[in-house]
């Protein structure tokens, strides 16, 4: 009788490989399977920072995302296309577990952080062993890159994705001491403005590739122009208690 294998989804940190984990390192090195997230035509960010650990020979997965910003998240045909994916890309995944072959998903960042890997996970889980692996976050590779202590004291830190209304930035905004701002990209004029109002752009940092080649740190009030990639953020540290 075969015994299934293990789901792993194994967090690979920020960026730089060095912030890899000697357990991500060990399982992404063990698994019969790495499978990774990709957009069309292009390699997964997380797969580039398991170069190193992957080697060659190595048998892989590219779970290939149909659609990522071609079509906005709440047009029906976004939600309809990407459902189907998760459902095929986690079928994919339980044939190999069924028979036998433990599966790594690189994840970038931490896996249970905004990944996509949670959509796996939720399919998976009362069928499989699973472990995740947790990673470095993004946010903490760029406030540590960035030299920017996050919370001081009693600070409270908010997590806001860009993508929400400028009316729910400037809201949220304005009730928490420290905040980071994620999945910039073409949101960078609407986060700037929902700052401004909020009465926060002196305080706003932003960063680019945090921990990666290319890395660009700034305060966002000398920050010239709205382009961002989706590998951008922006931190609003706080200003609590100092001993």
């Amino acid at each position: 009788m075969t015994t299934s294998g293990k789901l792993f989804g194994v967090g690979m940190g920020p960026g730089d490989a060095g912030y890899v984990t000697l357990r991500a390192r060990a399982v992404v090195l063990e698994a019969g399977v790495v499978a990774h997230f990709a957009k069309k035509g292009r390699r997964g960010h997380a797969r580039t920072i398991a170069d190193a650990a992957i080697g060659t020979g190595r048998r892989e997965m590219a779970l290939v995302y149909p659609v990522t910003t071609e079509i906005a998240v709440a047009d029906p045909g976004y939600g309809a296309a990407i459902t189907s994916f998760y459902d095929e890309a986690a079928e994919a995944i339980a044939r190999e577990l069924a028979a036998g072959t433990d599966v790594a998903v690189l994840c970038e960042g931490d896996p249970f952080f905004y990944g996509s890997f949670m959509h796996l996970w939720r399919r998976l889980r009362g069928r499989f062993a699973v472990e995740v692996v947790p990673g470095v976050t993004g946010m903490s590779g760029c406030w540590s890159r960035a030299g920017v202590p996050i919370t001081w004291g009693d600070d409270v830190l908010t997590v806001l994705p860009a993508t929400l209304a400028k009316e729910d930035l400037v809201r949220r905004l304005g009730t928490t001491d420290a905040a980071v701002i994620m999945k910039l990209g073409r949101n960078l004029p609407k986060v700037r403005a929902a700052l401004i109002e909020a009465g926060l752009i002196e305080r706003a940092v932003f960063v680019e590739r945090g921990t990666m080649d290319g890395e660009i740190v700034c305060p966002l009030a000398e920050k010239a122009d709205d382009e961002a990639p989706y590998f951008a953020m922006v931190l609003v540290p706080g200003e609590g208690r100092r001993l």
